[in-house]
């Protein structure tokens, strides 16, 4: 027997407006929108809470943290997918875009390859339903790296590549064009002295001279070959922007300047800025802050990076700043949905998945009280 549930009582957010209503939920989806605040019998009373659709994370680091939580640990693989799905699922993301890098360092030792084993390890716990939330993969394609197409050529259309960056870490430019940045950034994350961060700036530049254009144009075909959408990464500049237009991106993750930003819309590309720069105030690479793009209207998408609690705080905040909790929802759900080409959810509508959470504004901050996917109670 299919399974009923009615969230009733409810402020809804809608995709332009908030009402008091309720969701009828048949199974996996939404099956009725009404509005009122009466509650049918059996129905939960959310007493004004919000219900709004779950959040969709197009890009979090959050399973390599799992993965490795301290240098040189390799945690046991499906133990730290498993933590991973439920800390997502417990903040109220019900679709993740799990980001792996591809494209390595394996001379010196820098970094090795990890994401086609990791990612056959998700899907096998996919496939025994044993994750909460609904997965996809966002490959990090490293340009300045020695092995970038070889772990491409590993990936094809079966493996749920939705998203595909085009990353350039080069030192000296995009998201650390500032060296001194990047210089107090590696130190402390690496423990290199002034001769050892000298050494690696050069390493990488020959790296980027050799390999950059080979790997920007072999990403390029690889996302159209996983049906992915591609996305670029760190734009600093007019010029950058241009290019990456040109390869027919239509997001941009983390551009670093307002001229980027603004061009970014002039050419029609969605801008994701980090949700813990919204809560920071800006970025650790002194880049520019996501506040004040929100301010001039450049800002589109949100991502928890690094924190995945930061998701929904940071979307509530924009909600507060614009006085318009929709439109500050919207750029976790509707449009992060959308601009992947997911159109089954994102939004609270008749025959959407029923990707919900309910939660209440707390001192500034929202308190979660339920997380349902796919019509299922997973928080």
């Amino acid at each position: 027997m299919t399974e009923e549930m009615i969230l009733a009582n409810a402020t809804l957010v809608l995709p332009d407006e908030t009402v008091t209503g309720s969701v009828r939920i048949v199974g996996e989806t939404i099956a009725e929108v009404a509005t009122g605040p009466s509650v049918p019998t059996g129905a939960v009373d959310c007493d004004g809470d919000y219900v709004s659709p779950g959040l969709v994370e197009l890009h979090t680091d959050n399973l390599e943290r799992h993965i490795q939580p301290r240098p040189k640990v390799d945690w046991p693989h499906a133990a730290a997918i498993l933590a991973h799905d439920a800390e997502l699922a417990s903040t109220g993301i019900t679709t993740v875009f799990d980001a792996m890098r591809v494209g390595s360092i394996p001379s010196g030792q820098r970094y090795a390859k990890y994401a086609r084993g990791l990612s056959r390890e998700l899907w096998q716990l996919r496939e025994q339903d044993a994750l909460k939330i609904s997965h996809f993969l966002h490959l990090r394609a490293e340009v300045c790296s020695e092995t970038l197409v070889e772990e491409l050529d590993e990936f094809g259309p079966e493996d749920r590549v939705g998203l595909v960056s085009l990353m350039d870490h080069t030192p000296g430019q995009r998201q650390f064009r500032d060296i001194t940045k990047l210089e107090a950034y590696l130190k402390g994350k690496l423990g290199l002295d002034g001769d050892g961060f000298q050494r690696h700036v050069a390493d990488l530049k020959a790296l980027r001279d050799r390999n950059g254009d080979k790997h920007e144009i072999e990403t390029v075909k690889a996302a159209k070959r996983f049906g992915a959408m591609l996305a670029s990464h760190d734009d600093t500049t007019d010029e950058q922007v241009r290019v990456s237009a040109g390869h027919g991106i239509r997001l941009a993750e983390f551009p670093t300047t307002v001229e980027a930003a603004r061009a970014c819309h002039e050419h029609g590309i969605k801008v994701m800025m980090g949700a813990p720069n919204v809560i920071r105030g800006g970025s650790h690479s002194g880049n520019v802050a996501a506040f004040e793009l929100a301010d001039l209207g450049h800002l589109d998408i949100l991502s928890s990076d690094y924190v995945p609690a930061a998701l929904l705080l940071s979307a509530a905040r924009l909600g507060e700043l614009w006085g318009d909790m929709p439109r500050g929802l919207k750029t976790v759900t509707q449009t992060p949905a959308q601009a992947v080409g997911l159109n089954d959810r994102g939004e609270i509508r008749v025959g959407a998945r029923a990707d919900l959470i309910r939660f209440r504004m707390r001192e500034g901050a929202p308190a979660l009280n339920g997380v349902w996917s796919r019509g299922r109670r997973v928080s």
